[in-house]
């Protein structure tokens, strides 16, 4: 009987577009040898297991070497900061950018993959062990649960990443306890970027971090947070609540 791993192994990778490497260069984006091929086989695992397991909505394998790798690679700024070693915590990973990805192009730094639906982190999990990435580990929890105080993830990272994670007022709240004293948070986000941090200003003084920086990026914009002191014990909130009754709005304005 085949394994999940046995017929992962035999899907033939993507062959990167033109565009992709194309902008990847604009970026400054230098591939190892054998990088590009792994990203193109990370996503023709997304793709084929996409068919059963609703992992993206982008189904169109030229789109995804931009939406997805490209906009992973445009966080490599902020982990070429990093020391060797460093951990890395990617929150709601889902289908596995922008953490996959990075970890291709990155060896030398450790990512930590939270993923709350136990299909989503299988994929996952599947997926590093296809691609042979040991630098990514998989943890399928709630991140309100494992930021909270005395949880499993809370201050232990250099790095957390979100994409897609909701507005930078319920992002916020999520993925800076997770962050060590003097760590950034870098929030993937769209053209509304300004207007969510006008919203989240109260929430950011709440939970005691900065913004320090919003980058424009071929694919949408990186707002960028550090936390300078710790994060109150009473965040996150309980499973569920961040999304529910963003911190720092009144239910109108969270509408």
């Amino acid at each position: 009987m085949s394994t999940p791993n046995d017929a992962n192994s035999t899907i033939t990778a993507l062959t990167p577009t033109p565009a992709f490497l194309d902008a990847a260069n604009e970026l400054g984006v230098e591939f190892d040898p054998g990088d590009l091929e792994r990203l193109g086989r990370y996503l023709a695992l997304l793709l084929e297991r996409n068919k059963i397991t609703n992992l993206t909505a982008i189904k169109d394998p030229d789109a995804c070497w931009i939406r997805h790798i490209l906009d992973a690679l445009t966080l490599l700024p902020l982990c070429a900061e990093l020391p060797d070693g460093a951990l890395v915590a990617d929150v709601g990973s889902g289908g596995g950018a922008p953490a996959l990805p990075l970890a291709i192009v990155e060896p030398r730094l450790r990512f930590t993959c939270i993923e709350a639906t136990g299909k989503k982190a299988d994929f996952l999990r599947e997926t590093i062990a296809v691609l042979g990435l040991d630098n990514v580990d998989v943890v399928n929890d709630r991140v309100e649960t494992l930021g909270a105080r005395g949880g499993l993830l809370r201050d232990r990272f250099d790095l957390v990443t979100a994409r897609a994670l909701g507005r930078i007022t319920v992002a916020a709240e999520l993925t800076t306890p997770l962050a060590k004293i003097g760590g950034l948070v870098a929030m993937i986000k769209g053209e509304r970027a300004d207007e969510e941090l006008a919203e989240a200003k109260k929430a950011l003084h709440m939970l005691c971090v900065t913004h320090v920086g919003t980058s424009q990026t071929p694919t949408g914009r990186i707002v960028a947070i550090e936390k300078r002191r710790p994060t109150p014990g009473k965040y996150p909130r309980r499973p569920g609540e961040p999304k529910r009754a963003p911190l720092g709005m009144t239910p109108e304005q969270s509408k």
